[in-house]
C-alpha cells in the first residue's frame, strides 16, 4: 500500500510538471517542486522570467490555481515563483529557447541556432554541452544533427546524477523536431579531480610553535629491547672481526712455512762415527783383494 501511494504521488508530480510546462511557454520555465504542508500543497515554479509567469495583475497565476484545483484535485494549492540564478546553464531553458527559435526562423538556420546555444552555455561557465536536433532538418529525410563543445561525461555515476538533461519539441510545417540537451555544469565534482591545499601562514606558525614546545628525546629513553639488540650486534661484529683476523694469521703462517721449506737445502742423513769406520775398513779390504787378483793375473 505504501509503495502504491509513493508511485501515485510521483505520477501526479510528473503530470503537474507536464501541464505547467505546456501552459507556460516562452517564459523560461525550468522545473517545479511540490511541497506538502498541513494547510495544503505548495507548488514552487522555477523560471528565468517570473514576471511573465505572473501576468497582468496576477491573471496567469489565478488561472493556474483554478485549473490545478479542478484537474488534479488539490485542496488549497499555493503557487510560488522562484527566479533561476543562471538560466544559461539550465538544460530545460536552453532546449526551450532552441525550440522557440526553430519555430520562429525555420530549419534553414538550425546550424547557427545550435552553435549560438553552445557559445552561450560555454561562456556562462559550463564544462560541456551536447545538443541533438532530430527530425526533417533541413531536407525531407529525417536526420539527427549533433552539436557539442567542452567535456561531457557519457557513462558512470556522474553522467546519471550530475549531468542536466532536458527535452523539447518544435512544431513546424514539415513536422515535429525533437531537441535534446545535456549540460555538465562547473559545480560537478568528478572522482579524478584533485586540488592541492596550501598551508596558510597561521598554520605554519602554529606547527613551528608545536615543534619548539616538544622536549628533546634523551638517549637513555630507548627501550630495553633496543639496548639488547645493540649489544648483540656489537658482539657479532667483534666475533666476526676476531675470526677474520685469526684466519688471516693462519694464512700468513702457511705462506711463511712454504717459503722456508723451498729456500733451505736438503741435507743428507749423517751416519754415526762407528758405522763410518767400518765402512772404511771394508773399502780398504776390497781394494787389497782387487790388487791381489791383478798380480796373480800378471804372473
Amino acid at each position: 500500500m505504501i509503495e502504491r501511494k509513493l508511485l501515485g504521488q510521483r505520477v501526479r508530480e510528473f503530470q503537474v510538471h507536464e501541464f505547467i510546462a505546456s501552459s507556460l511557454k516562452n517564459v523560461g520555465y525550468s522545473h517545479t517542486k511540490i511541497i506538502r504542508t498541513p494547510l495544503g500543497e505548495k507548488i514552487m515554479v522555477y523560471a528565468s522570467r517570473p514576471g511573465l509567469v505572473v501576468g497582468r495583475k496576477g491573471e496567469n497565476i489565478k488561472k493556474l490555481t483554478a485549473t490545478l484545483k479542478k484537474k488534479f484535485k488539490f485542496e488549497n494549492p499555493e503557487i510560488e515563483l522562484q527566479e533561476v540564478e543562471n538560466p544559461e546553464v539550465d538544460a530545460q531553458i536552453v532546449a526551450e529557447r532552441i525550440a522557440s527559435s526553430l519555430e520562429r526562423f525555420g530549419t534553414q538556420r538550425f546550424k547557427g541556432i545550435g552553435h549560438k546555444a553552445l557559445s552561450d552555455v560555454m561562456s556562462a561557465g559550463a564544462r560541456g554541452i551536447e545538443v541533438l536536433i532530430s527530425g526533417k532538418v533541413p531536407s525531407a529525410r529525417a536526420k539527427t544533427w549533433r552539436f557539442y563543445s567542452g567535456y561531457l561525461k557519457k557513462s558512470g555515476d556522474a553522467s546519471i546524477s550530475q549531468v542536466k538533461r532536458a527535452f523539447a519539441a518544435a512544431n513546424l510545417k514539415s513536422g515535429t523536431i525533437g531537441i535534446r540537451v545535456a549540460i555538465m555544469p562547473q559545480s560537478v565534482k568528478l572522482p579524478d579531480d584533485m586540488s592541492i591545499i596550501e598551508k596558510t601562514a597561521e598554520q605554519k606558525i602554529e606547527e613551528e610553535k608545536k615543534q619548539e614546545e616538544k622536549p628533546a628525546v634523551p638517549e637513555e629513553s630507548t627501550t630495553k629491547e633496543e639496548k639488547t639488540h645493540k649489544r648483540q650486534r656489537k658482539k657479532k661484529s667483534i666475533e666476526e672481526s676476531e675470526k677474520a683476523e685469526s684466519s688471516s694469521e693462519e694464512k700468513r703462517q702457511k705462506r711463511s712455512r712454504k717459503k722456508t721449506s723451498k729456500e733451505e737445502p736438503v741435507e743428507e742423513p749423517r751416519m754415526p762415527e762407528a758405522s763410518q769406520t767400518e765402512v772404511k775398513v771394508q773399502e780398504t779390504e776390497k781394494l787389497e783383494d782387487k790388487k791381489e787378483e791383478v798380480t796373480e793375473e800378471t804372473k
